[in-house]
């Protein structure tokens, strides 16, 4: 592409159809080129974001452009608690200018003012360049994660126990706060707790497993795209190694495949080794694997 020509940085605290637009449009172009997998969650944040003012007292979308032209794009995640996760994309064309360096400063300033503790920058695996840039920071590794989809024949497809799937109320949300922490000590305060009357308008539903009006666990399940997600699936320590997590499993698989959900994926920590096997027996594979990188305050 030779230089950039007519630089500017655009600023936002949420995005709106636009600037959606644009970073689909360039995603499409560095998934071509690179074949990886890029964590951006725009629509998930665009679908959060309609109706919203932008005050610009939080900032978390950095857009890069040449002209009228998106050359490149960091977005901070905040799924509450004290941790962020930051990913992004510079076009092919336009590598190795200083692109991304300068939209990274910007977000670590942000990140600086901010309450949050840590950062987690993420990146596929296979990308080389993504994973080069952020050894550069000095992040540390953290984990991984595998992405994975529905792609065999259910092997056991019989729920065991009368294992029921309550959807949960703004009144749950305490309870789903707790369960969170619990499962991925990820700490909370009052005003991150989710509102999941306002999260279901938006297509992502929570769910409160229970058996014999028990609390036993959770789930969330979110169609994008014709793409059924199972998220934040915990079992609670004191009803593990009962197979109820495999019930939470298959009936959450079947509430998507009601919903018409043409794929089904999840995704699991390296580390969780039994979560895995678990998804494995169900008919899960493997299909990415993102690593994730911390910066601490």
């Amino acid at each position: 592409m030779g230089e950039i020509k007519s630089p500017y940085i655009r600023l936002r605290e949420r995005l709106n159809k636009n600037d959606y637009e644009d970073i689909y449009a360039l995603q499409g172009i560095c998934l071509e080129m690179d074949r990886v997998k890029l964590k951006l969650e725009i629509d998930y944040k665009l679908s959060r974001a309609e109706g919203k003012i932008d005050t610009l007292s939080k900032i978390s979308e950095f857009m890069y452009y040449d002209g009228d032209k998106l050359i490149g794009y960091a977005g901070i995640c905040n799924f509450g608690g004290a941790v962020l996760e930051v990913n992004g994309m510079v076009h092919p064309g336009y590598r190795r200018m200083g692109v991304f360096k300068r939209l990274f400063s910007l977000v670590k300033d942000e990140w600086r003012r901010g309450d949050a503790t840590k950062m987690l920058l993420l990146s596929d695996n296979n990308s080389s360049s993504g994973l080069e840039f952020i050894k550069s920071t000095g992040a540390s590794f953290d984990n991984s994660e595998y992405e994975m989809f529905l792609r065999n024949k259910l092997k056991q497809n019989t729920i065991a126990h009368d294992v029921v799937l309550r959807k949960t109320t703004n009144k749950d949300a305490k309870e789903i706060a707790v369960q969170d922490y619990i499962y991925s000590n990820v700490e909370f305060k009052e005003e991150d707790i989710c509102m999941f009357e306002e999260e279901e308008k938006c297509g992502a539903i929570t769910y409160i497993a229970e058996i014999n009006n028990k609390i036993i666990g959770k789930v969330r399940l979110e169609i994008c795209d014709g793409v059924g997600g199972i998220y934040g699936f915990g079992v609670l320590p004191e009803y593990r190694g009962n197979g109820y997590g495999r019930d939470i499993l298959l009936s959450s698989i079947e509430k998507l495949k009601e919903k018409t959900s043409k794929d089904i994926m999840l995704q699991v920590s390296v580390k969780n080794k039994n979560a895995l096997n678990l998804y494995k027996s169900c008919g899960f594979e493997e299909t990415y694997t993102m690593d994730y990188y911390e910066i601490s305050k």
